[in-house]
């Protein structure tokens, strides 16, 4: 297993956690999502993935946008 770890913008809440947490989740290769949430700031997210895989930014923006209005902070 291998972790990836993103900088995210516009969560608030642990709606907003739920939201980006289920939509990863249903990516091919994700095990686990863990969320630092910084309300109103930049949350981290880490992403475990089963081994060998890897996210793609293109991935988690798709993701991203699909939960709600977050951004991938690059």
């Amino acid at each position: 297993m291998s972790t990836q770890t993103f900088q995210v913008d516009g969560l608030t809440c642990g709606h907003c956690v739920g939201h980006v947490t289920t939509e990863l989740t249903a990516v091919e290769g994700v095990q686990d999502v863990r969320v630092d949430l910084v309300a109103g700031g930049t949350s981290t997210v880490h992403v475990d993935l089963a081994a060998d895989q890897a996210l793609t930014d293109e991935q988690i923006v798709a993701a991203l946008e699909e939960a709600g209005s977050y951004t991938l902070v690059r």
